[in-house]
């Protein structure tokens, strides 16, 4: 006889009792921080390692905003800075009774009203202390330049004359060491200004222009100075004259007493005002805080791009620990996805398990119930993930007879008996239904609808000059190109997420063939794809920037360099002589006196040569045509009418060379240091006799050039050649030349050099030519020291006269590539290299259980070396091949829409498939010469 017996009730119910208290939401977070603290015990590195990937950008970041935002200063720093321990400061900047305004906290910006279109004709008044209230204590500061002696010669360096070393100053000028002037013959400095002019405290520093000496008692320093920067200090009774304020040291001024002082066309800084501002209803009277606002807005552009940048790498690698440790709980129960997720927020939790039946029929239901949890049709297994298919008949090998043939292979020593259980592993489980067309669409940045809006966009484009299709602020194909050519390569980021798994498990194929290693990893890359693909997808969005950035700015320096017009030589110090003003051109004592200067600033730097350029002066220097002497003539090298532009199809031109004025006069013994050349003794004779070189062969036409005379007024009207376009029908007739003649010419390849045509003195006087010097050219035997460059430019300052100015300029040629492309690979080496070592660390940490289970059935140490090899090749191959091949698309597309003046060929493919295929190489290679730690083995007793 038999009878039903009811099973019994082995799960507590989760339903509460009627009218029972509902557990409040404290208890559920108390259960969920216990489980946490529980979880990061056991996972003690995991999550040392999340914590540091979040730590680090947030800390550089920190970092950089505390160091950009002390880089502007507050309200009362700028006032200390400003004014020291005074009130006020006035200057007097404008005229009296002409509406003349100041902005509130910057007197440097002001102005008339609006209708005013000029400067009022008004005398300023030469003393504002006239305005103040009486028995006003005002200390007169005149800012200037001085020109000082020094071991080199002299030098113009900047000065005040006033007691700024006074008490009430602390803030602006601070004494450092010494004491302060008690005589109108004692001077301080700052601590620069002693060592550029070798003397120290108790020295003496003479002053050229006005020839006296003074006695240098100690040393200040300036808020408004660098610790580089050099500077005296002179008492009032030196009697400077430069620019002056007047500090108030007790008067307080107000926004109202300010603009009283503006009526009379004084400005004001004053303490009250920076610190309390008033409102100003008029934008255009609020100042300008040019430096302030560009640093806070290259500071918050830093802090956005590198804050998005970082997190997405911290959340694509902090991901994947996430995904590890998930796993790893999930794997520690045999319940499904949901009760796991559902432990922390239950007090208890219990597990869903199956009766145990050794039916076929229960043998063969459990896998199937267990791959219905799963939408990819892939079972989910416990600890031995990575291994596919080995964990779970391990766990039972009295039911799988292949792994039983495999130990008993093993046990009995047969040879690759390990390695043909292994080759049984599982295959990376399949999608029920890839999506493989959206991913490749999204991988092209194509738009899935883009089809069905096909005809209409055809009839769109097609009829532009319909007005029911036309864009408001133009045709929209303008705007198109650049936007594309940025926003395509970031949708291929995403496909490259988004299809990530997929890609995998394509991998995974085709490594399957190669060797047991790597169809191991890389089945293993595909099983663990939440923690794989966001790896190599941070490795990737790295070395995307890098190659984008590698290659635009490659192709931008190259056409910088096949652009690039060359001052002299590479490596030579070119001094140009400019006419100040707007006058005639220099008369022959002042051109030989600027011409002494370019050649003594020359000698002061220590140059091994000195060539003297000279040519014809310029006729543009007259106010007008009838100015020109009449006797004046322009000699020119002729440009051949075949070279010539077209005015109706290029109206512009740009270029190095003075193409009005051709022709540079040289003398035979300093032409090889003017061109940087060394020319034979044939080619020395003919410049000698009249020949002249020619770094341009668009003027030389069977051996000779053409060389013509016209007349200054003729140059200056332009009825003479420009040496760039064809005559056009709007433009002035041109002349017949004075005279013409062909000169022999001696060619040199020496393109974009800014010398076309260089003549010797006697071929000048031969053609009657009047030259003047505009170019010293020295030359070095080395490379020109640091300093040496720094003090050039105050050399040239101390060299300058009322007619003439001297501009030096070291001639260094088209900036090197390697100055911004080594600190770019270094950069990208160490990201990464630490995504990789990131990944690679999760995969040797959930690979753990995988490495017992090897070892169980025969694997060798080195075939886990060759695992760990073809890991690291898989994570890293994948995100730097995908990035660089994301990358180099704007650059592609930037030289199409560039029409040839940025090429292709420029960027540099070797570094980028360098950075693509050697940097993966390398990776792989250190994960394989990393030995992985020993296996933990886990005892088994077998079954009979």
């Amino acid at each position: 006889m038999t009878s039903t017996v009811e099973r019994p009730e082995t799960r507590t119910s989760r339903r509460l009792p009627a009218g029972g208290p509902r557990p409040g939401t404290g208890i559920r977070w108390r259960v969920a921080a216990r489980l946490a603290r529980r979880q990061l015990r056991r996972t003690l590195l995991s999550s040392a390692l999340i914590g540091v990937l979040v730590m680090l950008p947030i800390a550089a970041m920190t970092a950089y905003a505390v160091i950009g935002a002390s880089m502007v200063g507050t309200a009362q720093e700028r006032v200390t800075a400003e004014l020291g321990q005074t009130e006020a400061w006035i200057s007097v900047a404008g005229a009296p009774g002409s509406g003349f305004w100041q902005s509130p906290t910057d007197p440097t910006w002001f102005g008339y009203p609006e209708n005013t279109s000029t400067a009022p004709e008004v005398t300023p008044i030469a003393d504002p202390t006239a305005l103040l209230p009486s028995g006003t204590e005002a200390i007169r500061v005149v800012e200037t330049d001085v020109r000082v002696e020094t071991p080199d010669g002299v030098t113009r360096i900047p000065a005040w004359g006033g007691e700024v070393w006074d008490e009430r100053f602390h803030g602006r000028f601070e004494l450092v060491d010494g004491t302060t002037p008690r005589t109108g013959r004692e001077i301080m400095a700052t601590p620069a200004t002693l060592e550029r002019l070798g003397v120290a405290i108790g020295g003496e520093v003479v002053l050229t222009d006005s020839d006296r000496t003074y006695t240098v008692v100690g040393t200040l320093d300036s808020a408004v100075l660098s610790d580089a920067t050099s500077a005296l200090f002179l008492p009032a009774s030196a009697g400077l004259e430069g620019d002056a304020r007047w500090y108030l040291p007790d008067l307080t001024l107000s926004w109202s007493d300010v603009e009283k002082l503006n009526e009379d066309g004084v400005v004001a800084y004053a303490r009250s005002v920076i610190l309390d501002p008033p409102d100003i209803a008029d934008d255009s009277r609020r100042g300008w805080s040019g430096a302030d606002d560009g640093a806070l807005w290259t500071m918050l552009i830093v802090l956005i791009a590198g804050g998005l940048f970082a997190a997405y790498v911290v959340v694509m690698l902090a991901g994947a620990a996430f995904a590890v440790a998930a796993r790893r709980q999930q794997r520690s129960s045999p319940s499904p996805r949901a009760s796991v997720r559902q432990l922390p927020t239950s007090a208890a939790s219990s597990c869903s398990r199956e009766p145990r039946s050794d039916s076929s029929r229960g043998h063969r239901t459990r896998p199937r119930r267990r791959r219905r949890l799963h939408h990819d049709g892939g079972a989910r297994r416990r600890h031995g993930d990575a291994v596919l298919g080995l964990s779970r008949p391990l766990a039972d090998p009295g039911r799988n007879p292949r792994v039983l043939g495999a130990r008993r292979h093993h046990l009995c020593g047969f040879p690759g008996a390990d390695g043909g259980a292994l080759r049984h592993s599982q295959r990376p489980p399949r999608r029920t239904s890839p999506a493989v067309a959206p991913c490749v669409e999204t991988h092209l940045g194509i738009d899935p609808a883009a089809g069905r809006r096909r005809s209409h966009d055809r009839q769109r484009f097609r009829c532009p000059g319909d007005r029911r299709h036309r864009s408001p602020v133009g045709l929209p194909l303008r705007t198109i190109p650049p936007f594309g050519i940025v926003i395509g390569p970031v949708l291929v980021q995403i496909g490259i997420l988004l299809s990530g798994r997929w890609l995998l498990w394509v991998t995974a194929k085709a490594l399957s063939r190669l060797s047991l290693a790597a169809r191991i990893a890389a089945r293993d890359a595909a099983a663990n794809s939440s923690r794989t693909v966001p790896a190599f997808a941070a490795i990737a969005a790295t070395v995307f920037i890098a190659v984008f950035a590698i290659g635009q700015t490659s192709m931008q320096n190259a056409w910088t360099a096949r652009d690039w017009m060359y001052q002299a030589p590479v490596g030579t110090l070119a001094i140009s002589i400019h006419e100040t003003g707007t006058g005639a051109p220099l008369d022959d004592p002042a051109a030989a006196e600027a011409e002494k200067a370019g050649i003594e600033l020359a000698d002061a730097v220590g140059a091994s040569g000195i060539a003297v350029v000279s040519h014809q002066p310029e006729i543009w220097s007259y106010a007008s045509a009838g100015d020109v002497p009449a006797d004046a003539t322009r000699v020119i090298a002729v440009m051949p009418e075949r070279h010539l532009l077209d005015p109706v199809e290029q109206d512009s031109f740009s270029g190095g060379q003075n193409r009005a004025n051709p022709i540079a006069v040289i003398a035979a013994d300093e032409v090889e240091d003017a061109l940087g050349i060394t020319m034979t003794s044939a080619q020395r004779a003919a410049y000698r006799s009249g020949a002249a070189i020619v770094t341009d062969p668009d003027y030389v036409t069977d051996g000779t050039i053409d060389v013509g005379a016209w007349t200054g007024r003729e140059a200056y009207e332009g009825e003479m050649p420009d040496n760039i376009w064809t005559r056009w029908e709007e433009g002035p007739p041109r002349s017949e030349p004075i005279w013409e003649k062909k000169v022999d010419a001696i060619e040199l390849d020496l393109p974009h050099q800014g010398i076309a045509v260089a003549i010797a003195p006697e071929t000048a006087t031969e053609l009657d030519m009047e030259i003047r010097p505009f170019l010293v050219i020295a030359s070095f035997d080395g490379p020109v020291p640091v300093e040496v460059r720094d003090r050039v430019q105050e050399q040239a300052d101390a060299s300058t006269a009322d007619a003439w100015v001297l501009a030096p300029y070291f001639e260094d040629g088209p900036p090197d590539d390697s100055l911004w492309m080594i600190p770019i690979l270094a950069a990208v080496g160490v990201l990464v290299l630490g995504a990789s070592g990131v990944a690679l660390s999760l995969a040797r940490f959930e690979r753990r259980p995988d490495d017992a289970t090897l070892s169980a059935v025969g694997g060798t140490d080195s075939l886990r070396r060759r695992i760990g090899f073809w890991q690291g090749l898989i994570i890293a191959g994948f995100g730097t091949i995908a990035g660089a091949a994301a990358g180099v698309l704007p650059p592609i597309g930037f030289a199409i829409q560039s029409r040839d003046v940025l090429l292709i060929s420029d960027i540099p493919w070797l570094v980028l498939a360098l950075l693509a295929v050697a940097l993966p190489l390398a990776i792989a290679t250190v994960s394989w010469l990393v030995p992985p730690r020993k296996a933990e083995l886990t005892r088994r007793t077998a079954i009979a």
